[in-house]
């Protein structure tokens, strides 16, 4: 018998709410084989609106609905990871609220997850309802990370993905602060495969995600997978010191010969530029000693205030058939 988790990290959707649990569910009832059941995770990360209302209204119909009510807002990619670990599922399904991730999906990464595979990631290969600003930020994100990164992590694939139980278990290792659930699952390893797919427009209400908040995002991806800007502000030290030991020669040179006529304008130019650098590579310093600055406090990644599961559900008695293994 096999269980099948849809987590979904919810903050201020209320008006998603309904949609995204008759989709998901209407999904479920006909992807489940004989011998699977399912479950979907609603994680309420500190919603402001109804949100938290509107998912206990609903378990009253949807018995198979668990409703993780967490203490404050924690940021997405905590409530994320809340809703994996709260999840009892042999496959988990990690997708967004608002309706961007199509649940029908699930279906086939079901199918490739019955044949072996440990992740199925879904690739976006167009992006509908999003303005051209984000798309060219978007695309220039995933390329950076993919560049600077030591980790192979897929090009234009968000969070919306399935993940096996072991590659469940493994994330529950990973107690990072600043999460970056992609790159984490890329790290992990195991069999993974990808499925391209088109991003719908968002169903209602507004995006979770302005550029603070995907700057922020990007920041945490690179500092999480890559120790490049720390050389590059090494390099950068190099370089600029033996920018100064030049000019400092030629300097000397034209003193020597009585042509050195100091000048206001270079001197600034100077302090200005080395100020510049300077605070530049203290700046990237100062991000991986924030980073483990929180990380040495060793507080909990979210709270929990409330886990409300309804009335359990059996799956249908028919045996189900033992995952096929990938041939190496």
């Amino acid at each position: 018998m096999s269980l099948i988790s849809v987590v979904v990290p919810l903050f201020n959707e209320e008006a998603n709410v309904a949609e995204l649990l008759r989709r998901v569910g209407a999904i479920m009832d006909t992807a489940a084989l004989p011998g699977e059941s399912y479950e979907i995770v609603a994680v309420n990360d500190g919603s402001r609106d109804g949100t938290l209302g509107a998912l206990r209204a609903a378990q009253i119909a949807q018995p198979r609905l668990v409703v993780v009510d967490l203490s404050r807002n924690f940021g997405h990619q905590i409530a994320a990871t809340a809703g994996i670990e709260t999840a009892r599922g042999d496959a988990v399904v990690l997708m967004d609220g608002d309706l961007q991730d199509p649940p029908e999906l699930i279906e086939e990464f079901l199918q490739k997850w019955r044949a072996g595979y440990d992740v199925v990631y879904a690739t976006r290969k167009t992006r509908r309802g999003e303005s051209p600003f984000k798309l060219m930020t978007a695309s220039l994100f995933y390329r950076t990370i993919r560049r600077l990164t030591n980790v192979s992590i897929p090009v234009d694939t968000g969070d919306f993905r399935l993940m096996s139980r072991r590659v469940v278990d493994a994330l529950a290792l990973a107690r990072e602060k600043h999460r970056f659930l992609r790159g984490l699952v890329s790290w992990v390893g195991f069999n993974q495969i990808g499925i391209e797919y088109e991003r719908d427009p968002r169903h209602a209400g507004e995006t979770k995600y302005p550029i603070s908040k995907m700057l922020s995002f990007a920041i945490d991806g690179i500092t999480s997978f890559s120790e490049i800007p720390l050389r590059f502000a090494t390099y950068l030290g190099f370089g600029v010191s033996l920018f100064a030991f030049v000019y400092a020669l030629i300097v000397l040179v034209l003193k020597v010969y009585g042509y050195n006529e100091p000048g206001y304008t270079s001197m600034m130019v100077a302090i200005l530029f080395l100020g510049g650098v300077q605070l530049i590579t203290i700046g990237i310093a100062g991000e991986y000693l924030g980073r483990i600055y929180d990380q040495v406090k060793a507080r909990p990644l979210y709270l929990i205030s409330s886990v409300e599961r309804g009335a359990p559900v059996e799956p249908a008695a028919s045996p189900l058939p033992a995952r096929a293994p990938i041939s190496q």
